[in-house]
C-alpha cells in the first residue's frame, strides 16, 4: 500500500488542502485533482476510480470531497479504512466540513495526516492516538503541575498560620498594655508613655503589621529609640516571613489580609429608605431580560418529559407557579385578570391551586387572581406565590418540542442517523436549545447535513446539536434536521437523547391580560416575566 497524497477538494476540483507523502510537484498534484471530478461515474455508489497511473479512493464530505491518491497496486480495503480514519479526523477537528473551516484548521489537519500516513505507508494508529499526539499531553508535566500546586497550597496554609499567630501575639500585647498602669495606650504599633519591657511582635513583619495598624482609628506615633533592641532581637523571624512571602507573591498576602479584615469589620447598615430589590431569576441564558415595574409578576414553569423513540409519550409532568411582587404600597389593592388561553393545554388534567387568601376561579368565567377579602391589600416588597398549576399525562398533543431520532444501520458496519425537531407549542419561544445524541464507544461522526451548530462533547462522548432560538414566527428555525454517519450498528447506543432549553412564555397558556385596582382607580404599571425550564427532557 502506497498513498501518494491525501487531499480535500471542492466538487469543482479546487484543492482546499493537500498533503503529499511522496515526491510530487505542485503541477502534478493539481493536474491529478483537476482530472478527478471528470472520472466520477454518475448514478453509482462506487468510492474509487482508476486511471492508467493512479487510483482515487474518495468520500463525499458535505460540499467537498476527501480523497486518497494511491498507486494501482495498493490494497483497496486498507485504503478505504485509511480514508475513513481521515474523515473522522476531519470531523473531530472541524465544527463543520466547509471550505472556510477546513482552511482555518489546515495546520492541525496536516499534522494529523502525517500521523496517519508516513512516507506513503499507513501507521498503526487510531483516532484516539492521533488526538493524543496532537494535544501533546505529558504525564510528567501534569505531575510537576500537581506538585507545584501542592507546594503553593502548603505555603498558603503556612502564611495563614503565621498571620494568625501574629494576630494572637498582637492581642496579647494589647491586653498587657491595657492592664499596665504605666500610661495611656496609643494604638497598635505605637508606644506606651514611659518605658515598657513588653516586646513588639508586629515589628518584624512589616506588611502584616501595616495592614493590622490600618484597622485602628488612632494614628501611630513615631517609634522611640528604646525599642530598637527589641526589633533587632526578632530579625530572624522577619527573614523567614519574607522568604515565605517572596515564594507566594504579593497577591496572596493581600488576599489573605483583606479576607481577615472583611471578616472582622462589621458591614454597614442599609439605608432606611432604600428601595427593595425585585426578585430576579438566575440561569436565564439568552432569555431576554424584563424590566420590573411597580407590580411585577413572574410566571415560571418546569417540564419533565420522556418521549418514546417509536412515537408517543411515556410520561409528562408540568409544574407552574405565579409570583406577585408589589413595590408601591399605593398600588397593593389590585386584581390580576388572566387572558383566555389560546389552546386548551391539558384540558381537565390541568389543575390549579390558589393561595389560601386568594379567591378560587369561578366556573365558566374569566380567571381572576384577587384576594378573598377585597378590603385587604397584597403584601408590599414581598414575592407572594398566588397561583400554582400542575399537569400530568401522556397526551402527545401537549408536547412542546417533538424529537424524531432515526438510526439506520448499513451493511458496512456504520449507521446513518437522522434526527429532526419541530416546535409544536406556539405559545413559547425556545432559547439555547441543545439536543445531545450519545455515540457508540470509540466511534466519531461524519456530519453530512445540519441546521444550527454541532460539536462533540468528549466528557459524555456525545454529539451536541445546538440551536440558539426556535420561534413559531421564524419558519427557518421552527423545524430543523441533522444527519451524520458513525461506526456501529447498535441502534440502542444512540439513546437516550437528552434535550435542554429555556423558553419565553407559558406552555399552559397562562398569560396576564390586565391588572386593575379594586377601587377602580388608575391601573398601575405592571410587568410580566414568563419562562419555562427543563428538569428532564428525554427520548428513550
Amino acid at each position: 500500500m502506497v498513498v501518494l497524497a491525501a487531499s480535500i477538494c471542492t466538487k469543482g476540483s479546487k484543492a482546499v488542502i493537500s498533503r503529499q507523502f511522496r515526491d510530487m510537484t505542485r503541477t502534478r498534484i493539481e493536474s491529478l485533482l483537476a482530472s478527478f471530478p471528470k472520472l466520477i461515474p454518475t448514478n453509482t455508489q462506487h468510492t474509487s476510480v482508476e486511471t492508467a497511473e493512479v487510483r482515487y479512493v474518495y468520500q463525499p464530505l458535505e460540499d467537498l470531497y476527501i480523497l486518497l491518491i494511491t498507486n494501482k497496486a495498493s490494497n483497496i480495503l486498507q485504503d478505504i479504512d485509511t480514508l475513513h480514519l481521515f474523515a473522522r479526523v476531519v470531523s473531530d477537528l472541524c465544527r463543520s466540513a466547509d471550505e472556510r473551516e477546513i482552511s482555518k484548521n489546515a495546520f492541525e489537519l496536516l499534522g494529523a495526516f502525517d500521523e496517519i500516513v508516513s512516507l506513503g505507508y499507513r501507521e498503526n494508529v487510531n483516532l484516539m492516538q492521533v488526538r493524543s499526539v496532537l494535544e501533546m499531553e505529558s504525564h510528567e508535566e501534569k505531575i510537576q503541575e500537581i506538585i507545584a500546586r501542592n507546594k503553593e497550597a502548603e505555603a498558603k496554609e503556612e502564611l495563614k498560620r503565621r498571620a494568625k499567630q501574629l494576630e494572637m501575639q498582637r492581642r496579647e500585647q494589647q491586653r498587657r498594655a491595657a492592664g499596665g498602669g504605666g500610661g495611656s495606650y496609643l494604638g497598635v504599633g505605637g508606644g506606651i508613655s514611659g518605658y515598657s519591657p513588653v516586646p513588639r511582635f508586629e515589628a518584624p513583619d512589616a506588611p502584616t503589621s501595616s495592614i493590622s495598624r490600618s484597622i485602628t482609628s488612632t494614628p501611630t506615633p513615631a517609634r522611640g529609640p528604646a525599642f530598637k533592641g527589641t526589633g533587632m532581637k526578632l530579625g530572624s523571624k522577619k527573614t523567614k516571613q519574607a522568604e515565605l512571602l517572596d515564594a507566594l507573591g504579593g497577591d496572596v498576602l493581600a488576599s489573605t489580609n483583606i479576607a481577615e479584615i472583611s471578616s472582622t469589620t462589621s458591614a454597614p447598615a442599609p439605608a432606611a429608605h432604600a428601595p427593595p430589590a425585585v426578585q430576579k431569576v438566575s440561569g436565564r441564558g439568552s432569555l431576554p431580560e424584563v424590566e420590573a415595574k411597580s407590580v411585577h409578576i413572574i410566571i415560571k414553569e418546569s417540564i419533565s418529559l420522556s418521549l418514546l423513540r417509536d412515537g408517543g409519550v411515556q410520561s409528562m409532568e408540568l409544574k407552574g407557579d405565579m409570583n406577585l411582587q408589589v413595590t408601591d404600597p399605593s398600588q397593593a389593592h389590585l386584581k390580576v385578570i388572566l387572558a383566555q388561553p389560546s389552546a386548551d393545554f391539558g384540558g381537565s388534567a390541568l389543575q390549579f391551586k390558589q393561595h389560601p387568601n386568594v379567591a378560587k376561579f369561578a366556573p365558566g368565567q374569566q380567571r381572576v387572581v384577587a384576594l378573598k377579602d377585597s378590603s385587604r391589600a397584597f403584601p408590599v416588597n414581598q414575592s407572594l406565590a398566588v397561583l400554582k398549576w400542575r399537569y400530568t399525562g401522556t397526551d402527545e398533543s401537549n408536547v412542546p418540542l417533538s424529537i424524531n431520532c432515526w438510526p439506520s444501520p448499513s451493511n458496512d458496519g456504520t449507521c446513518e442517523v437522522s434526527i429532526e425537531y419541530e416546535l409544536e407549542n406556539e405559545n413559547v419561544t425556545l432559547y439555547d436549545v441543545v439536543i445531545s445524541i450519545p455515540l457508540p464507544d470509540g466511534s466519531y461522526p461524519t456530519v453530512t447535513s445540519h441546521s444550527g451548530e454541532w460539536s462533540l462533547d468528549p466528557s459524555s462522548h456525545s454529539l451536541a446539536w445546538s440551536v440558539p432560538e426556535i420561534s413559531a414566527e421564524d419558519e427557518e428555525t421552527k423545524s430543523g434536521s441533522l444527519m451524520f454517519n458513525v461506526g456501529g450498528v447498535d441502534v440502542a447506543a444512540f439513546f437516550p437523547v437528552d434535550v435542554s432549553f429555556i423558553a419565553q412564555g407559558s406552555l399552559a397558556g397562562i398569560q396576564v391580560e390586565n391588572i386593575e385596582r379594586v377601587d377602580g382607580g388608575e391601573a398601575p404599571e405592571w410587568s410580566v416575566d414568563s419562562f419555562v425550564t427543563t428538569d428532564e427532557y428525554l427520548v428513550v
